[in-house]
């Protein structure tokens, strides 16, 4: 006998689960039913229908307001996706009407911004010249947090221990090697075979306090009994990066693919050094609890077969 889902039996209804978010956000029923513009006795009942449906209780009733209950989070968490998802139908099918073929929010760390992705959209822009995309260049801890609200579609990043992976699914890509870059002519250049020791004597650009890069810079040095570089700015973006680097005797710390591209234009010289402060490997990270676009899915096909001929790779 076939059982319809609990939201069919239950009538469910979108002003339940905009009330659900409206509560947790503004703390009690009364503010939140004067934002969706509703009665609270409307509000009251609608949230009571819902409760006596599912016969749990989703929200504790406090002498200064409300709170979820271990149900409420889950049910709001699982409200927040299915509205955003609403509002992504809508856009699409706007998009759709206006003659584009819908809008791609991507997010990459540094790395395969300069390798991969131009490849991968340049092909995917000449078959579909209505897709519009958007890149995101940040670290993976930003790009996890993006992608978790929704502002990007997918990533192209790494994924650490600490993150939550539950919601995430994970293909490798590649390792990402880095190196030292500095501007030509820099005194680093003069010494034939330069050490950790000569390194360290000089001033560095470095990314931020807190990145994993950062920490695995500094104890490159300590673990070799030296100090690290007393003289260092924090940034991750490279085109302050490179500016610094000519005004002077900086060096800095990138991924290769990064030195590569810079190299090529004559903006800057790899150290000949090899850095043991290597990174761990990237790849591409979906939310298994969200569907992709078709544009999307359109353009995570043209990265992966971008991968194997950058990467030498074909992910699964």
């Amino acid at each position: 006998m076939h059982t319809s889902p609990w939201f069919v039996r239950a009538r469910l209804k979108t002003r339940q689960l905009m009330l659900l978010v409206a509560i947790e956000e503004e703390g009690n029923i009364h503010r939140a039913a004067e934002v969706l513009n509703m009665s609270q006795p409307a509000a009251s009942k609608l949230l009571k229908d819902l409760e006596d449906m599912i016969a749990v209780p989703l929200f504790e009733r406090l002498p200064r307001g409300m709170r979820a209950t271990w149900y409420g989070e889950s049910m709001i968490r699982h409200a927040r996706i299915a509205l955003a998802s609403l509002g992504e139908a809508g856009a699409e099918i706007e998009a759709l009407r206006g003659g584009h073929a819908g809008q791609v929010a991507i997010g990459t760390i540094s790395g395969p911004s300069v390798t991969l992705l131009p490849t991968a959209l340049a092909r995917v822009t000449q078959q579909h010249p209505d897709l519009r995309l958007s890149v995101l260049v940040e670290s993976s801890d930003v790009l996890l947090e993006r992608l978790s609200q929704n502002r990007v579609d997918f990533l192209v990043s790494r994924l650490f221990a600490q993150h939550d992976k539950s919601q995430l699914h994970y293909e490798a890509l590649a390792e990402e090697e880095v190196c030292a870059i500095a501007r030509r002519g820099h005194p680093i250049f003069q010494i034939t075979r330069p050490g950790l020791r000569d390194l360290a004597a000089h001033g560095w650009i470095v990314p931020p306090v807190g990145s994993v890069l950062r920490h695995r810079f500094e104890l490159m040095f300590q673990s070799a009994g030296l100090e690290p570089p007393r003289q260092v700015i924090g940034t991750a973006a490279l085109v302050f990066l490179t500016k610094m680097l000519q005004q002077g005797d900086y060096l800095a710390v990138v991924p290769t693919d990064v030195a590569r591209h810079y190299a090529e234009f004559g903006m800057v010289e790899v150290v000949p050094v090899e850095l043991s402060c290597r990174m761990d490997s990237f790849g591409i990270i979906t939310r298994s609890d969200w569907l992709l676009s078709p544009g999307a899915t359109n353009v995570l096909q043209a990265i992966k077969q971008a991968a194997n001929e950058v990467y030498g790779l074909a992910p699964a």
